[in-house]
Order: structure tokens, then sequence, then C-alpha cells
């Protein structure tokens, strides 16, 4: 992975809407073989081996301090701040919206033509021991990125019909 299409990934998701603006997503890239390996060290079964073979692991977080740079991305809410001061409600609002920034992630970088690999076949508290601890950041999930091997796709699976889906009332 370059540095020029992590930099693409990141124009096309920043753009995308969270509630009240907060952006809590926080990828960690495992680029060097020390970050990869710690990495790997959590994950489980065939995770472990696509991971193993991916030009680039990341790990998907959520940031529970995202509170902290509300004046930054809300500046026109003078107490946004306020709003997320109990740790609980700060955490479960810091997950959903990371798991809604995480479908943005997976749509820009297929917008560039790469694959992804989405994992929850892990060790989130070991992973988040020994790479997160102390951070404010928690581990929502762990994501393979990169050029995608043809070869290594199967046939898709079947998908729900349209009325199944999109429902009239």
């Amino acid at each position: 992975m370059t540095d020029a299409q992590i930099e693409a990934i990141y124009e096309m998701l920043k753009w995308a809407p969270t509630t009240m603006n907060i952006q809590p997503l926080r990828l960690i890239l495992g680029r060097s073989e020390e970050a990869r390996a710690q990495i790997l060290q959590h994950l489980s079964g065939s995770n472990r081996e696509q991971a193993e073979a991916a030009p680039l692991v990341t790990v998907v977080c959520a940031d529970t301090n995202f509170h902290d740079t509300l004046n930054e991305v809300v500046p026109h809410i003078a107490n946004a701040r306020e709003f997320f001061l109990d740790d609980a409600r700060r955490e479960a609002t810091a997950r959903h919206q990371t798991w809604l920034q995480s479908g943005y992630l997976i749509l820009a970088i297929r917008a560039l033509g790469l694959g992804c690999g989405p994992m929850l076949g892990y060790d989130a508290a070991g992973l988040d021991d020994s790479m997160l601890k102390g951070s404010g950041l928690v581990s929502t999930m762990v994501m393979t990125i990169g050029v995608p091997d043809p070869a290594g796709y199967g046939v898709r699976r079947p998908r729900l019909d349209l009325d199944r889906v999109m429902l009239e009332r």
C-alpha cells in the first residue's frame, strides 16, 4: 500500500457524515513488521492466514476520547464536549459511529479498486491491551487492505431481493 493510496482512501472517507460530525474512527496501520506481528498474534483461524498475505493490516478503532476534538469539528457548538461527559454514553456513541464510518471506509477502499477484508475473529481484549492500552482507543475490527487477487474470491453469495430489504409502509 502506498502513501498515495492511503491518502486517497482518507480523502473519500473523511466527508461521510457521523452524528454531530464527531468522527471517532481511528486506523492503526500495521506497516512495520513489529506492528503486523503484534496484530497477527491476536487473529484466529483463517483470518491470520489472510492477514499474513495482505499488503496492509489495519486495526479499526473507536476513539472514546473523541469529545476532546469537538471544538475542531463542530466549532459552531460552544459546549459540544459537555454532551459527552458520561463515559458509558460516550463509548457507546464512539463505537456506533465507528461502525458507521467503517462502512464508509469499505466503500472508499472499493471505489479506488482495492479490496478489503473486515475481520471480527480476533482477541479484541488482547489486542487492545497490547496495542491500545491508555490511548482511549478500542478496537472494533481488524481489516486487510490491498489489491485484490481475483483467484482469492469465490462465487458471490446470495443477497436478499429488493422487496425484502426496501420495505414500504
